[in-house]
């Protein structure tokens, strides 16, 4: 070997000495730390070889609006809720503030924690779940607005919210429908039908709270004065959990255990919809 021979063996020797002490192998791609390969799912989630697929959940792929009624800061803005909007088969208020208890529980507050504990669930089953407003602080949105947001969303099913303020001797729960008005709602009457059913089985189910003494037949209204409603292009429907102004309503819409019972089964009503 000649001297320039010999030195350029050396220097190759010395390269390869740093990079296994840098933490190299000295047979690339052959040692036992190889990364291993990954396989990437149609959504684009990237996982190694060989490892099991997370199990599908019940609502994956499905977008549900939650709207809860009113908003706790609306008597503070008459000029705002008091605008007059156009709901196509009338005008009406902006929004309104909504009822209380007689000790002062409001409807706002109220729908506000029910919605946060049935977006919870709902997440949690895989679903994508937007709010019509982001606290119970502010004032409106306008109905319009509300209504806009499902729509927007493409929403597969959407809910608002509310509970009643009736005379003291009425109790129990109602689902508001919409009817046809020759407007956006029309093409899904049927569906939000199917799904005010679906949601008025769950509610009674799940919560033991009776039908409607005052309103509706078997705890099914239909109305054609709803904005919420008459504007909605997805299926919409509007819960009016019982009546705050009754003493055994009233009880238990300031249950906090109530209220969580309440969320889980507007869940499952959801889930055995959108099934």
């Amino acid at each position: 070997m000649s001297r320039r021979s010999a030195v350029a063996a050396a220097v190759l020797a010395l390269i390869g000495l740093g990079a296994v002490a840098c933490g190299g192998t000295a047979g690339a791609g052959t040692g036992s730390d190889a990364t291993a390969p990954l396989e990437v799912s149609k959504n684009g989630t990237a996982r190694a070889a060989g490892e099991a697929a997370a199990p599908a959940k019940p609502l994956d792929g499905k977008v549900i609006v939650i709207d809860p009624g009113h908003n706790g800061g609306n008597y503070k803005h008459p000029e705002i809720i008091n605008k007059q909007v156009n709901v196509l088969t009338k005008w009406k208020a902006c929004d309104t503030t909504g009822t209380a208890t007689n000790d002062g529980y409001s409807e706002a507050a109220f729908n506000w924690d029910v919605a946060q504990r049935l977006a919870k669930l709902l997440r949690a089953k895989g679903a994508t779940v937007k709010l019509t407003r982001a606290n119970n602080t502010g004032a409106g949105p306008c109905i319009t607005k509300r209504a806009a947001i499902g729509n927007a969303a493409k929403a597969d099913a959407a809910i608002s919210i509310h509970a009643d303020g009736s005379a003291a001797g009425n109790h129990g729960f109602h689902v508001i429908m919409p009817k046809k008005i020759n407007g956006p709602v029309d093409p899904v009457v049927a569906d939000s039908r199917k799904l005010g059913i679906t949601i008025r089985n769950a509610v009674h189910t799940g919560t033991g709270m009776p039908y409607s003494t005052y309103i509706g037949s078997k705890a099914l209204d239909y109305r054609t004065d709803l904005g919420g409603l008459n504007l909605s292009s997805v299926p919409k429907i509007f819960l009016e959990s019982g009546n705050m102004r009754n003493a055994g309503d009233a009880a238990k819409f300031k249950s906090a255990a109530w209220r969580q019972k309440l969320a889980a089964a507007l869940a499952q009503g959801f889930q055995t919809y959108l099934k």
